[in-house]
């Protein structure tokens, strides 16, 4: 039997800096991202004056170093953040996060230095969205069996395939596409940089989903799109190699996501539940109510602790692969209870496009699929338990 004991040095007070980061960036989400949520989920519009006042705030490069054009925040704070995000609009959160934790991430920690300058610093400062492509119509889960093929014609690689379910398909700038370069396997795959507008590049419309319509997901298709040996980032064969371990980063700001969503959740229901009356008394007198609204807050608590947790082991240069599967597995199980919960508070009403907590359902689904599903969450978290018996 093993026990777990807490880092040295880890601690759960905040600084006087990240409440401050903190109280501006709720005070940003409440004022200009969540009025207009509602309406962005009922027209699918792209919320690019949210996404620019973000950048102002420093958030659309909250862990790029500031050398390179971003905010230079701790993983910590980035993820205290993006909570307040989601909380607001999920849609919102989920184009922060892609961008944050994958295309910078990967070009930051991987990409040479012209490849930092030309297109990390756009996008940390927010004049750019980046978009990851790796998922493809029949290579999810196994992304190792992807087939969009990139072929070597003198100095320049020429693309061609389609990547599906990819955000910001078609108002992103920056495009990371892992694509196959060699035989069979992880070891085939490489990834690349392409630009919007490049010829051959072309984007499906957005896909009609169950949730987060202002995040645009598309199809991306490549034909004949020829990208110069410069663009590859990292060695040929690292793609997939590179994408995985980006995705780590990446799951720590969907747990957040989801977790915001789970928090939205509880308020509108405690709300609810604070003026609804019924037989004489308000509702939250009855332990129906009372013992559901006790536990979202207990299991969105916990779930941001272990978040979190991934987050400090990140900014130490600990590993963090197991603590980040973990966060996601149960923030996104947390976000998908709440909202079904807060719903049933809720009532008939909670039913209703009229009131916020339908729309919360719609979007706390898919973080229980996107970047890896609760399925596999579970193999990564298996695999390491066991890995740490041998």
């Amino acid at each position: 039997m093993t026990t777990t004991q807490a880092e040295p040095g880890m601690s759960f007070a905040l600084s006087s800096d990240q409440r401050m980061i903190l109280q501006h960036v709720r005070a940003y989400c409440r004022e200009r991202i969540a009025p207009h949520a509602a309406a962005f989920d009922r027209s699918g519009e792209y919320p690019r004056e949210q996404l620019r006042g973000l950048a102002e705030l420093g958030l659309m490069g909250a862990t790029v170093p500031e050398a390179w054009g971003g905010a230079g925040l701790d993983s910590v704070t980035y993820a205290l953040c993006l909570e307040e995000i989601a909380a607001a609009d999920a849609s919102v959160a989920v184009i922060v996060s892609v961008q944050n934790g994958l295309p910078e991430q990967m070009i930051l920690r991987y990409g040479t230095d012209e490849q930092r300058r030309r297109y990390l610093v756009p996008l940390a400062s927010g004049e750019h969205i980046g978009a990851f492509c790796l998922t493809e119509a029949e290579a999810g889960s196994d992304a190792a069996s992807l087939r969009l093929r990139a072929m070597r014609d003198g100095d320049d690689w020429v693309l061609d395939g389609t990547k599906a379910w990819i955000t910001s398909g078609g108002q992103a700038q920056t495009y990371l596409v892992m694509a196959r370069t060699g035989g069979p396997g992880a070891r085939g795959i490489s990834c690349f940089l392409v630009e919007d507008g490049q010829p051959g590049l072309s984007f499906g419309k957005p896909e009609e989903k169950m949730g987060l319509h202002a995040a645009h997901t598309t199809t991306v298709s490549f034909e004949g799109v020829r990208v110069p040996q410069e663009r590859m980032v990292g060695a040929e064969g690292e793609g997939l190699i590179i994408a995985l371990a980006s995705l780590d980063a990446g799951r720590i700001g969907i747990a957040m996501q989801a977790l915001g969503i789970a928090r939205a959740a509880l308020e509108h229901a405690a709300r609810y539940a604070n003026e609804r009356e019924q037989f004489g008394r308000k509702i939250r007198e009855f332990e129906g109510v009372s013992f559901k609204i006790a536990r979202m807050a207990a299991r969105i608590e916990s779930a941001r602790l272990v978040a979190l947790k991934a987050a400090w082991l990140k900014d130490q240069g600990q590993p963090y692969g197991k603590e980040a599967s973990m966060a996601k597995l149960l923030a996104s199980e947390t976000a998908v209870d709440c909202a079904r919960d807060a719903i049933q508070i809720f009532g008939g009403n909670g039913y209703s496009r009229e009131y916020p907590v339908e729309r919360l359902y719609r979007d706390a689904k898919i973080t229980e699929i996107y970047e890896g599903t609760s399925e596999i969450q579970q193999l990564v978290i298996s695999r390491a338990v066991f890995a740490e018996l041998a």
